[in-house]
């Protein structure tokens, strides 16, 4: 369509060339706009509509309609089936007045699209077609005629869903009941079209086949011609009978072409298919017509017989029986015995071809209407035609179906009856059917076992029975006597040829067997073949009937055998008919006799078990006598009197003790059910439930071996009839007791002996399994007594499990009690549980929730016993109503709990077995459908206030050293004292293991939507977190509370999941309420929460809303305000502040120390002062001036110069206060003092740090080191404040303060400060994290600001080294040995500050060594000089610590470090020596640096630092602060800024590390190039190529343009000088 390039307009009106062409021809025939229609003119050459221009569509069609409908007219598939799903969208959603402009033109688009060859395409079509007839129903009238022969078609689509969506569509349209008036009324429309498809169409015709590929075009041809087919078949099918006549005509001219009945022949089965849909349709509604056609139509149908298509097949064989019934002469038509007889004899030998199930059931029809004259002579025409039937059944397809083998099976069996029912009297056609087929039939189906599987025996039995019915209906007539002949004759042979497939000592077991079915089958009545085809039963010959009705009752056994009641089975005999039961008794004594020959001559088991099966059905005395024959009685005469009297009596009771009982004992056999078989059949030819009981009493007590006890319990569970036959010796006494003792015998001998069960003793664990598993309408299999006696001596034996070690109790009886256990819960569902078992039950529960170290069982006997308990809670929780309640497990279990986890004997192993075990109790209490029950047990299980009380009195009291070091919290008394001997047996704390247990349980709950009740897990969460806090606040918690911690968040036992789950309104109310009253950790909590975001300030606003309920002051309402501080408003503060500041100058001196007195609101103050929300310099002069007063008036409150041990903790709390408020005063205050408070500020200072040197072995008392730590604090800011001063900022201060600070503050603090680090770092090293080491962060800062000078005036007593090399004078000598081992001390702070120290120092070294440097001269070649002999001895340690922590790691690859951690001391003071050694070496001259250099390259040193550098650099060395910086400016790296070492920084310590590295390695590359180029040059390729990469593209640009930066800013001119920048080496 011309040029797929061009463009084209939106919205272009024009038509294309064919719309024109359209256009012109609707025009050149003067039609109006609408459509020609179907069958207004017999020359019509096609059905599509033409209109008189699309100009005229766009008038008259909404414009959203017409542009669907374009879509429709496009080729793509998708686009099609788009638009159709949309049209039918818009026919839903629109009006009808605009639907309806859319009728004229659906005819057109519908009989060309329901024709698609996409069959989504056709679906979508007839879907919207029912929307549009929901929106315009009768409107659609007019239009009917257009569509009707199409949408016939659609609905007899091949594509099911298209068809039934048609369907749909003509429903809608039409309901039933006018549907054949709507076809009547399209009747000729309908079928020209159909006719016109039929005869007309070519696959050319349909599609285009210039554009349409061959396969896609015939593919739509043949959907079209089935389609076609099927629709005239409809047609027919809802055609009225008076409008049959109008369309005979056109009827004759489809059938007068030659063309429709080639279809028949047609290669596509679903054509052939709708062919004969059609002909059978022709021949019920037109059989004049067909009969018309008798020529065509017989050779069509009839020689087509042989179709073995699956698809065709039910049509055609349909066909055959309507051409039979219409076609009275059809056989004139076609040769019989030639052509069709022949395809029919094939198809039958060949078993169907399989189709069976198809073909064989129109066998009989087809038969039945073969005129005399085709099947002459009958006898070689049936003979021929059962002979082929059988052949059939013979095929291995046929075999191996079940369906096909009953279909030829039922065939077979019908028509022989049909035949012998025809030609009765007719000797030699019953002979034929007797002798030739039926018993030849029944012979071969005996030997081959997959036809016996079939109904064969089943039909067999319907056979004979129709016979006997007739016989004895028709009495004395002939037919009578021809039936009873018949009969006669047949038992005669099937006597035979039972007795041949017996007769033989090695009997064949498939025949036997199938003799056996025969019988069992054979001796059904004929209402229990028609109930039940597959029903086994059991007959008697006349014989006494049984007195007990209980035997009557009947139910379906657990191994799927079917048996009938004894009612029943005393009835049989009445309904079998007399001409079947003489002969069947006399055939089944007749086998019986012979097998009992066999088996006593040759033993032959096969049989034994036909003997056994032939009893089940046929348990007669008379039976039984011929079992006995002559023998005489032997055994039974050393038995009781009444035993004796029985057998004299009853022959089965005689053969029982005479043949079975031997053969019970004596059978090696596994599967020997069928000996107890015989015992029940014996048992049944008892007349009362007393001399069944007496039997087997006395075979239980001296007869049956346990196995066989075992079989006869287990069969007798197998079916309610044989239950009948022995329940009152399975309550009885005797068996009880032997069952009783049978356990004890069991549980000592396994307990005794500690060596493997024999096998034997498996075999008596599973009959005690089995009389406590199986339940016979929820009553015990025993009687009850017993069933408890049992139950407590296995409780008994479990309960000694926990004395027997793990190997002893591999092999204790505990696994088989498991078992028993198992099956006694598992068969006990909606019973109720005993007492006994209940108690067994808590055994088995807390075997399970104790850890192996106490139970020492195996883990294949936990994993048992944790299964065995789950399935008797589960019993427990399902019994009817509320019974569980009164439960003693349930009342046990949870006080047993409550006392495990307060009993302190819980460590984290111990606790996780029984989280588990608890979890897996809260599972399946949950599966109960009464939610009460988890809500009751966990009710049961919470501790009350009291007990929870105690629990948290009972945590150690460390956990309050960190918030009181750290200024978190304010304490003015000693609480610290506790025993911790929990903590030293490694048991876990009882408050922890009782809220992790119970956060379990309500985790468990939650996960299943329980809501509990009273506040439960509001009150259950703030106790776990109150433990996880204790836990957060201790000072180097041991191994095994961080181990529960873990735990913890593994089980999922966190805040987050529990408030999550449930509803926590009330939690934050009962935890302000909580910290209101207590203080201390709950405090804490609030805090955290608040940090941690999980609740917001806002949350926790309105319990502070009121200022004033936080006075008077309670340490809980003052710890409460500490914690909320960093998170109020500066207005909230304000507020408390001004609650504080009156308080603050009216207290009497005894007021001071107290919490609600000057004590306690200076520490509020100072909590909010911290936060720095107070910027009133006037207020904050003023409190200083209020502490001034204190001073003065109450000076022995100041703690200055004293000894603190004999001081109160309320005084020391005060003073602690104080000295905060002055470090915060100095830090935040920007307003100048007055001299007189600096006088008191710098004197306090120095009058509290001399008390603080005196009292140094108080510094375990945590009240005590939190008054050292204050006091170093404020001499710390002191000294900041000083060392920050300018020239600026010395105006504002009082004239001789500087001096007075430098030569007697600073001079004091360091001279106390410097011994006192020399002594506290005597003692052992402890970590930075230890509270106890809390006061070396502040007093190593105050030593970070000693001045050089002081430094060198140090008074320390001097310590040397014998023999140690030196040019220093003794008292710098001994600053070096004091303070150089203190870079390798456990605790940063001391590193650090030594590290400053010996920084200032190290300028001042090399001229000793320079005074000194004659004295090295030639006598050695290559002289070596080493920097101070302390600083190396120290580096070559820490060499060696380095070569344990970075040596295996491969240059390049880089460590992180864990900030503080052991390894992070080692590196950090590794690398602060290096910067020390390199200070030295910049510091001294040229010579000296030759010589230094010399010593580095002997001992290798250097080239050590650098490899580790390489192991400590990042990859990508760039500063964290880079993102603020701006593009156009080169990003901050480790190389360009600054290391600035900070005692109290802690947010940077991850990146210390790798920034020292950095920096120690820009001052080798700086101060130290040569060697770091020879080391370069020397190293191996990998590290040559590494170094250089890293190097050229982070550090040599940064020492160039330092390089220049110090030439441009030198003062010294130096004329003609080129600048060499040799720093920058690292480049090819």
């Amino acid at each position: 369509m011309g040029g797929k390039n061009k463009q084209r307009t939106k919205g272009n009106l024009r038509p294309s060339n064919s719309g024109r062409a359209a256009e012109l021809l609707a025009k050149e025939k003067g039609t109006v706009p609408g459509f020609i229609g179907f069958g207004t003119s017999q020359s019509d050459l096609g059905y599509v509509p033409a209109i008189q221009g699309a100009e005229e569509i766009d008038s008259l069609v909404d414009s959203d309609f017409r542009m669907v409908l374009r879509k429709l007219s496009k080729k793509d598939v998708t686009t099609k089936l788009k638009a159709m799903q949309e049209f039918g969208t818009m026919c839903t959603e629109r009006d009808t007045e605009i639907v309806k402009g859319v009728l004229p033109y659906w005819p057109r688009i519908f009989c060309k699209i329901s024709l698609d060859h996409d069959r989504r395409v056709r679906e979508a079509t007839q879907q919207a077609f029912e929307k549009l007839i929901l929106k315009v129903k009768k409107q659609l009238a007019p239009y009917l005629k257009s569509v009707m022969g199409y949408w016939l078609m659609a609905q007899c689509d091949t594509y099911t869903p298209a068809a039934s969506a048609a369907k749909d569509a003509f429903e809608a349209a039409f309901p039933p009941s006018k549907q054949p008036e709507a076809i009547a009324f399209c009747k000729d429309e309908i079928a020209s079209v159909l006719q016109d498809h039929l005869l007309k169409e070519t696959p050319d015709t349909l599609s285009d086949p210039q554009t349409v590929p061959e396969e896609e075009r015939d593919a739509k041809f043949y959907r079209v011609v089935t389609c076609s087919l099927l629709a005239l078949k409809k047609l027919l099918c809802l055609l009225p009978d008076t409008e049959l006549e109008s369309l005979e005509e056109k009827f004759k001219n489809l059938l007068s072409h030659n063309k429709f009945w080639k279809y028949g022949k047609h290669s596509i089965p679903q054509i052939r298919s709708a062919y004969f849909e059609l002909v059978s349709a022709l021949c019920q509604r037109i059989p004049h017509l067909m009969r018309a056609e008798a020529p065509k139509v017989s050779p069509s149908v009839l020689l087509s017989i042989d179709d073995s298509d699956p698809t065709v097949c039910p049509a055609l064989w349909e066909a055959v029986l309507y051409t039979l019934t219409t076609i009275e002469d059809c056989w004139l038509h076609v040769n019989a015995k030639k052509s069709v007889f022949p395809k029919l004899s094939a198809v039958v030998r060949e078993g169907g071809r399989g189709l069976a199930t198809i073909i064989y059931p129109y066998l009989l029809p087809f038969i039945s209407k073969l005129p005399q004259s085709i099947t002459d002579p009958k006898l070689d025409f049936f003979k021929n035609f059962l002979t082929s039937l059988v052949t059939g059944l013979s095929t291995e397809r046929t075999k191996t179906s079940l369906s096909e083998s009953s279909a030829v099976i039922s065939a077979f069996f019908e028509c022989l009856r049909f035949i012998m029912q025809q030609n009765l009297g007719e000797e030699d056609i019953e002979e034929m059917l007797l002798n030739d087929q039926l018993i030849p039939f029944v012979d071969s189906v005996l030997d081959d076992p997959k036809l016996q599987d079939g109904e064969l025996f089943n039909h067999l039995a319907e056979t004979l029975n129709s016979w006997e019915t007739k016989a004895d209906v028709e009495k004395d007539g002939k037919t009578a006597h021809s039936l009873e002949k018949v009969l006669l004759k047949f038992w005669e042979r099937l006597s035979d040829i039972c007795v041949e497939k017996i007769s033989e000592p090695d009997a064949d077991a498939n025949s036997v067997l199938g003799v056996s079915n025969l019988l069992q089958v054979l001796q059904k009545p004929k209402s229990a073949l028609k109930s039940s085809k597959k029903k086994v039963g059991k007959v008697r010959f006349a014989d006494e009937l049984p007195e007990n009705k209980k035997e009557n009752e009947k139910w379906a056994s657990s191994e799927g055998e079917n048996s009938v009641s004894s009612e029943f089975t005393q009835n049989c005999s009445d309904l079998i008919s007399p001409l079947r039961k003489k002969p069947l008794e006399e055939l089944v004594c007749k086998l019986a006799g012979m097998s009992i020959n066999y088996v006593n001559e040759h033993k032959s088991e096969q049989h034994l078990r036909f003997l056994s099966t032939l009893l089940n059905s046929f348990s007669s005395t008379q039976v039984f006598k011929v079992l006995l024959g002559d023998e005489k009685q032997n055994v039974v005469n050393t038995k009781p009197l009444e035993i004796a009297s029985l057998a004299q009596r009853n022959p089965a009771v005689q053969f029982l003790y005479q043949k079975l009982i031997g053969w019970l004992n004596e059978d090696p056999r596994q599967d020997a059910d069928f000996l107890v078989d015989i015992l029940y059949s014996a048992l049944r030819c008892c007349d009362s439930d007393m001399e069944r009981k007496d039997v087997l009493d006395d075979l239980t007590e001296v007869e049956l071996k346990w196995k066989s006890l075992f079989q006869v319990i287990e069969k007798a569970c197998s079916s309610s009839e044989k239950h009948a036959l022995v329940t009152p010796w399975l309550k009885g006494e005797l068996l009880g007791e032997k069952l009783v003792t049978l356990t004890h015998h069991l549980c000592n001998k396994n307990v005794e002996s500690a060596v493997p069960s024999a096998p034997y003793f498996s075999e008596r664990w599973a009959l005690l399994s089995l009389v406590l598993f199986q339940r016979i309408k929820n009553d015990y299999l025993i009687g009850e007594v017993y069933v408890e006696r049992i139950i407590v001596k296995l409780h008994e034996t479990l309960s000694q499990a926990k004395k027997l070690t793990e190997a002893e109790n591999k092999d204790s009886p505990v696994s088989f009690i498991c078992d028993v256990i198992y099956n006694y819960f598992s068969s006990a569902k909606g019973c109720l549980l005993m007492a006994s078992s209940e108690d067994l039950l808590l055994t088995l529960f807390q075997l399970c929730a104790e850890s192996k170290e106490q139970t020492h069982l195996p883990d294949f006997l936990i994993s048992k016993l944790k299964n065995t308990w789950i399935s008797g809670v589960s019993v427990l929780v399902h019994q009817s109503g509320s019974a569980y309640k009164q439960s003693t497990f349930l009342r046990l279990s949870a006080l047993w709990l409550k006392n495990q986890v307060q009993s302190l004997s819980l460590d984290i192993k111990s606790l996780q077995v029984l989280l588990s075990a608890v979890e897996d109790l809260l599972n399946t209490f949950l599966e109960s459908e009464d939610t009460s029950l988890p809500r009751m047990y966990i009710a049961s299980v919470m501790p009350s206030s009291s007990e929870w009380e105690k629990m948290r009195q009972s945590l150690p009291m460390q956990c309050l050293y960190r918030p009181l070091i750290e200024g978190r919290l304010s304490l003015n008394y000693e609480c610290f004292k506790t025993d911790s001997a929990e903590q030293d047996a490694k048991k876990l704390p009882t408050h922890l293991c009782t809220s992790a247990l119970l956060s379990k349980m309500i985790l468990v709950a939650l996960k299943k939507d329980l809501v509990l009740e009273n506040n439960e897990l509001e009150e259950i969460i703030a106790e776990l977190l109150y433990s996880l806090q204790w836990y957060e606040e201790l000072d180097n918690p041991p191994d095994f509370l961080t181990g529960f911690c873990e735990m913890l968040q593994k089980m999922n036992i966190t805040y987050d999941n529990l408030c999550r789950l449930g509803n926590t309104s009330g939690l934050l109310q009962l935890l302000f309420s909580r910290s209101m009253e207590n203080g201390t950790l709950w405090s804490l909590i609030i805090a955290k929460l608040i940090l941690t975001r999980s609740i917001s300030s806002d949350e926790v606003k309105q319990y502070y809303r009121r200022k004033e309920s936080f006075f008077p002051l309670t340490e809980g309402n003052m710890h409460t305000i500490q914690s909320l501080c960093p998170f109020l408003s500066k207005e909230d503060r304000k507020e408390f502040i001004a609650q504080c500041i009156p308080a603050l100058l009216v207290w009497t001196k005894e007021d001071l120390w107290s919490t609600n007195g000057g004590f306690g609101h200076l520490a509020i103050f100072n909590s909010c002062l911290k936060t720095r929300s107070i910027d009133d310099g006037e207020l904050l002069h003023g409190i200083l001036k209020i502490l001034i007063c204190w001073k003065k008036d109450h000076e022995d409150i100041f703690l200055f110069s004293c000894n603190l041990s004999e001081v109160s903790p309320e005084i020391l709390g005060v003073n602690i206060e104080i000295m905060r408020f002055l470090s915060l005063f100095l830090k935040y205050c920007s307003s100048p003092l007055a001299e007189s408070e600096w006088d008191f500020i710098m004197c306090s200072m120095l009058a509290w740090l001399e008390t603080t040197n005196e009292n140094q072995e108080l510094y375990s008392v945590p009240l005590v080191q939190l008054f050292a730590c204050v006091s170093c604090d404020l001499a710390c800011e002191l000294s900041a404040f000083f060392d920050s001063t300018t020239a600026d900022t010395i105006g504002s201060l009082p004239a001789n303060l500087i001096s007075e600070w430098k030569e007697f503050f600073s001079q004091g603090i360091h001279s106390l400060l410097l011994p006192l680090l020399v002594t506290v770092t005597e003692s052992k090293d402890t970590s930075e994290t230890s509270v106890q080491n809390a006061m070396l962060k502040p007093m190593c800062e105050t030593l970070t600001y000693i001045p050089k000078d002081q430094l060198l005036n140090h008074k320390l007593p001097a310590k040397l080294t014998a023999n140690q090399k030196t040019n220093l004078p003794e008292y710098l000598q001994t600053l070096l040995n004091i303070l150089t081992p203190l870079l390798l001390f456990r605790a940063r702070p001391v590193q650090i500050a030594a590290y400053h120290m010996l920084y200032k120092l190290m300028p001042e070294l090399p001229q000793y060594d320079q005074d000194n440097l004659k004295s090295y001269g030639d006598e050695e070649e290559e002289p070596a000089l080493s920097p101070p002999t302390v600083l190396m001895s120290l580096l070559s340690t820490q060499e060696d610590l380095l070569e344990n922590v970075l040596g295996c790691i491969p240059v390049g690859q880089i460590v992180t470090i864990k900030p503080l951690s052991e390894e992070f001391c080692y590196v950090l003071g590794y690398l602060l020596t290096w910067k020390l050694i390199l200070t030295f070496f910049k510091a001294a001259s040229s010579q000296l640096r030759a010589l230094y250099s010399m010593h580095l390259r002997k001992t290798k040193s250097l080239n050590k630092l650098l490899y580790h550098l390489f192991r400590l650099m990042p990859e990508n060395p760039t500063y964290a602060d880079t993102t603020t910086e701006l593009s156009n400016k080169e990003p901050k790296t480790f190389f360009t800024e600054e290391l600035h070492l900070r005692i109290r920084e802690t947010a940077t310590l991850p990146h210390h590390i790798p920034h020292l590295a950095c920096s120690v390695y820009h001052m080798t590359l700086k101060d130290l190039p040569a060697m770091v180029r020879l080391w370069w040059n020397s190293s191996e390729k990998r590290v040559f190529n590494i170094v250089d990469r890293f190097t050229s593209k982070y550090v040599s640009n940064v020492l160039s343009f330092q390089e220049i930066s110090s030439v441009q800013t030198s003062t010294q001119l130096f004329n003609g000088m080129t600048v060499s920048i040799v720093l920058i080496f690292f480049s090819p």
